[in-house]
């Protein structure tokens, strides 16, 4: 069998999924061969360690004409018998046999303010034909949760036995320490509430920035910690706050894995304030760090969580900013929900994930 993985995004959102699968992959299968495509500003960023795994330059960008003719002709000239789209964005003239991966369906649901109107709504029109098309081309689909898997059958009506759910893991990175030599950051407050990741509107962060305020008429020095580049979809939410004249929060802007680790190892909670998600995976990395995680009650994050999360209603920033309170200000809490945490992760497992996907490879291979 020779399988070919698109691996064009593996240095961005989605790409630990992708680097994950490819990793435990390596381990699990040397009986097929694989070629992973990739850009070539990415080659430095994963190399292949087993010799049945080769990487092909691939500069093709997701929804560009490149991607539907320069694409197809590469796609078809390696000739797999079988192709892995980690994405639904693929040549929608592919005829060989392939599978799918669908994270969710935020790009048909949401509107980043951040961006063109215009632009992003045309997008959303390819983006629910390329949708649909992957649906019905893939032998198989492939996602995280139940709550996607689910979504795509209301959008599609594809038959729920075409999809397998594949949960995603989180791993505390080996430099992590919980160690209290780990220094405080540098910040003008002591006693903060994290929340790490992208800011496109659909995260909430302004809403969390409202509650946050709410929460300072009885605790006036806490703050409130938003780590991530200062991308414009940031940048719109600092100028909000300031706008506003609101209080001790403060952006890092990017920073190093090594300073991240202070912000998780001193932080009071993690909070996850999302409107949609596909699986959640930044909660089940604060709880591998320690941290206990007041989260959404939307979409997906329930079931991933379980009841290792203090949940709130993300629309409601006064529900918000008590569920915050309960966990920072409650020690008993704060340590259930810890322990809890730590367990609620390590039934998640990337190396499970590589293992049912490899199944699905086979599958989708002995189909007509």
């Amino acid at each position: 069998m020779h399988v070919a993985i698109d691996a064009r995004r593996i240095n961005t959102s989605t790409g630990r999924y992708i680097e994950r699968l490819l990793h435990h992959l390596q381990e699990l299968d040397a009986a097929n061969d694989y070629t992973v495509l990739m850009p070539e500003e990415d080659l430095s960023y994963w190399q292949p360690s087993a010799k049945n795994f080769r990487v092909v330059n691939s500069d093709f960008e997701i929804y560009s004409l490149g991607e539907q003719s320069g694409f197809l002709r590469q796609l078809n000239k390696i000739d797999a018998d079988l192709v892995h789209f980690p994405m639904p964005q693929q040549p929608v003239l592919y005829r060989g046999k392939h599978v799918t991966t669908f994270h969710d369906l935020t790009l048909l649901n949401t509107y980043n303010s951040d961006k063109n109107w215009l632009v992003y709504r045309v997008k959303q029109a390819v983006g629910r034909f390329a949708f649909r098309h992957s649906l019905s081309s893939s032998s198989h689909i492939l996602t995280g949760t139940e709550f996607t898997k689910n979504a795509l059958i209301d959008f599609a009506g594809t038959a729920a036995s075409k999809i397998t759910v594949t949960p995603y893991a989180a791993e505390a990175p080996i430099s992590w320490s919980v160690s209290s030599s780990v220094p405080q950051p540098d910040l003008p407050f002591r006693r903060f509430i994290l929340y790490v990741g992208q800011q496109p509107d659909y995260k909430n962060i302004r809403r969390l920035g409202e509650a946050h305020q709410k929460l300072l008429d009885t605790d006036p020095a806490l703050g409130l910690v938003l780590a991530g580049r200062m991308n414009p979809a940031a940048q719109q939410n600092l100028d909000y706050f300031t706008e506003r004249g609101y209080k001790n929060i403060h952006f890092t802007g990017y920073i190093s894995d090594e300073t991240l680790d202070e912000y998780y190892r001193h932080a009071s909670a993690y909070v996850f304030p999302s409107l949609m998600e596909g699986f959640g995976l930044p909660g089940l990395e604060a709880m591998q760090r320690h941290l206990p995680v007041v989260s959404s009650n939307a979409t997906c994050l329930p079931e991933v969580y379980g009841d290792a999360a203090e949940y709130f209603d993300p629309l409601d920033t006064d529900d918000m900013a008590a569920a915050i309170r309960r966990v920072i200000d409650d020690e008993e809490r704060h340590v259930e929900l810890t322990g809890l945490g730590l367990k609620r992760a390590s039934q998640f497992s990337w190396r499970r994930m590589a293992e049912q996907t490899l199944a699905i490879y086979s599958e989708a291979l002995a189909q007509n």
